[in-house]
């Protein structure tokens, strides 16, 4: 007598209820504060972001550069209108740009009923990039989606041809899931995007790695890192 075949299901997740959906909160570090943005800030990130240079740090978002206040303003305005996403201004409180907003960064893709959260439209000033500024404050937003909103998963997704995000999703510990192709259609152009992930098993781990990273002592009396983040990262990937 045969008999029939269970099919494979996930692990339970036991006592898993939906998580809360994330407030414009302010996350306070040693080098930065991520706090809600508000048009308040509009005029520093046109200065920070909007120079005559500065047009490939817009290459990747779905508008060009906006030349403009005025245009940025309808761009960001666009951004907060948003019903699900929560975008956040990065202030640095040290360096050369310190209290000004230098950045923006959203929350976006927000699941709670599957713990499941996304950092994305991410923008950073020349100033902020490559700065223990910049790496804190994705720090503070992956810990709060973690930490104190109790999600599962944390995303990272980007173009397929944005090298310099795809290093800082590696460099952040985040592990390569694969690639969707033809996935958008983004300013007229074809976009593939890869996706990369953090999930809540993973994390303790990569917050002890950016915990050392950003310790004071790793950096010397200029400010310059001793040990890189990919070091600290390295051995949690095989």
């Amino acid at each position: 007598m045969s008999h029939p075949i269970t099919p494979p299901v996930g692990a339970p997740v036991p006592g898993w209820q939906p998580r809360p959906r994330p407030e414009p909160v302010t996350l306070a570090g040693v080098h930065v504060r991520v706090e809600p943005l508000t048009s308040a800030r509009y005029s520093d990130l046109y200065a920070a972001t909007c120079g005559d240079g500065d047009d490939d740090l817009w290459t990747y978002r779905p508008v060009d550069r906006p030349t403009s206040l005025p245009t940025l303003w309808m761009h960001l305005a666009g951004v907060l209108g948003s019903p699900t996403d929560v975008t956040f201004a990065l202030v640095p409180t040290t360096g050369p740009a310190a209290g000004t907003a230098a950045g923006i960064a959203s929350y976006l893709r927000v699941e709670p009923a599957h713990g499941q959260i996304e950092v994305g439209g991410i923008l950073l000033s020349r100033v902020l990039q490559r700065t223990a500024a910049a790496t804190e404050a994705i720090h503070l937003l992956m810990r709060h989606a973690f930490d104190d909103l109790g999600y599962r998963r944390f995303e990272w997704k980007c173009d397929s041809l944005n090298e310099p995000s795809r290093r800082a999703a590696a460099r952040l510990g985040f592990a390569y899931e694969g690639r969707f192709r033809n996935h958008l259609v983004v300013k007229g152009r074809n976009r593939d995007t890869d996706w990369f992930s953090v999930t809540d098993a993973e994390w303790p781990a990569v917050r002890a790695a950016h915990e050392r990273w950003l310790d004071p002592a790793n950096f010397d009396d200029r400010g310059r890192q001793r040990a890189a983040l990919s070091e600290a990262t390295a051995s949690i990937r095989p």
